[in-house]
């Protein structure tokens, strides 16, 4: 049940109990006073009768010594006692009234259906009123529960693309110092103060990248003109691995700034694939088997397609086991492995830079992956299927134009 819908249910019992609660008030206090009017007026009745009475004269209506009378008004005679009763045994109410004078008793009696009658149409408007006034409140209260839901479902999807990544995303206040206007505030607040935040520190990375640059070129140069041997391998090999590292930083940075745009041709899935393979295992890290279930042109950047599965398939056997699967599917590449599967983490919040995990890898292979993939408009998802191992689906299905002709990739 939505809060919309709650608050509306709230607010019509709510009306529906203090209509009910009134009603019955007024019922009873209408049903008092007319009882007492009543009384009152047949008690002055049977004053004046016993008076006319112990004069010789009787009046019409004045009943002596009946043979028939409530009891509890009999009782009451017996003893001396002026009372009136009202009897509803009867097919309709009366109103008795009784006194004794000397050996006489002395018994007026008046129909009470009017009083009935009019108290029946007092319930009927006051459960039309009720019944109108609960109409009312219901839907009253589910307009301002929509206005209000309707703030907060806006409230609740900008948190979500901010979530997301767009720390653009603000909400629009629309005046007023209720909670909803606090919680707008404070929610583009916080936009605003996690903006700050990662600016802060893609320009921070980025710096650090840049003025590493000029002197990391210049160790891999200075590496190359060392004298052949073991400890000659060695730098080379750790200042190649740094400048690797210093560009990979640098894809990041740019990737965080939003400015990268996509170069798009018409290609074969299924052969970027093949590609992006080979180039992984160019650089050392193994043969990863492609399997080509249902292959597609796609328009979209090439380029990119081919970092994408080229880190997924270096990630695959850095952290995971052989045998690496990359199979194509229509617009989906899926990259398995048969390690120990992706961390918690991952799977939770997706990779985020300078964060590894035991089994996974979670530093900037993933992280630019998953950075191209927003760049291309697709979606890079990670599970651990069943069978062990973890499994990465770059999914392209928004750029696939068509199959591949006859005989090609």
């Amino acid at each position: 049940m939505g809060l919309r819908t709650k608050i509306g249910v709230a607010i019509t019992a709510t009306a529906a109990l203090v209509a009910a609660l009134v009603g019955l008030v007024v019922h009873h206090r209408t049903a008092v006073n007319q009882l007492e009017t009543a009384r009152e007026g047949l008690d002055q009745r049977l004053v004046s009768a016993a008076e006319d009475h112990a004069a010789g004269v009787d009046r019409p209506r004045v009943i002596l010594n009946p043979y028939r009378m409530p009891e509890p008004l009999r009782r009451a005679a017996d003893k001396g006692q002026r009372a009136t009763y009202l009897d509803r045994s009867g097919p309709e109410p009366m109103l008795w009234a009784a006194m004794r004078v000397g050996d006489d008793i002395l018994v007026l009696k008046h129909s009470y259906r009017r009083q009935t009658r009019n108290l029946q149409g007092l319930d009927e408007d006051l459960w039309l009123a009720g019944g109108v006034g609960t109409a009312l409140a219901g839907v009253v209260g589910v307009g301002l529960a929509t206005v209000a839901g309707r703030r907060l479902t806006a409230s609740a999807r900008t948190a979500e693309r901010i979530a997301d990544g767009d720390v653009t995303a603000r909400l629009r206040p629309r005046g007023g110092k209720d909670e909803i206007a606090r919680l707008i505030h404070s929610v583009n607040t916080m936009a605003d103060a996690l903006a700050a935040r990662l600016q802060a520190e893609r320009e921070v990375t980025a710096n650090i990248s840049h003025e590493l640059r000029t002197p990391v070129a210049g160790l891999v140069a200075a590496a190359e003109l060392l004298p052949p041997g073991r400890p000659a391998e060695l730098v080379r090999e750790r200042a190649q691995r740094v400048r690797s590292l210093m560009e990979d930083v640098l894809e990041v940075a740019r990737l965080d700034s939003d400015a990268e745009r996509a170069e798009t041709d018409v290609r074969a899935l299924g052969e970027l694939t093949r590609r992006a393979v080979r180039a992984a295992a160019g650089h050392g890290e193994g043969s990863a088997e492609v399997r080509i279930v249902r292959d597609c042109l796609v328009e979209t950047d090439a380029r990119r397609v081919e970092r994408i599965l080229a880190n997924l398939v270096t990630n695959a056997f850095r952290h995971g086991s052989a045998p690496v699967v990359a199979e194509v599917d229509g617009g989906l590449v899926r990259v398995r492995d048969h390690g120990p599967g992706f961390p918690a983490q991952l799977l939770a919040g997706g990779p985020q830079r300078f964060r590894t995990g035991s089994g996974a890898g979670l530093g900037l292979g993933l992280t630019i992956a998953a950075g191209q993939a927003r760049v291309l408009g697709g979606r890079l998802a990670f599970a651990n299927p069943a069978g062990g191992g973890a499994q990465a689906t770059l999914d392209l299905t928004g750029a696939v134009r068509s199959a591949p002709p006859e005989g090609g990739d």
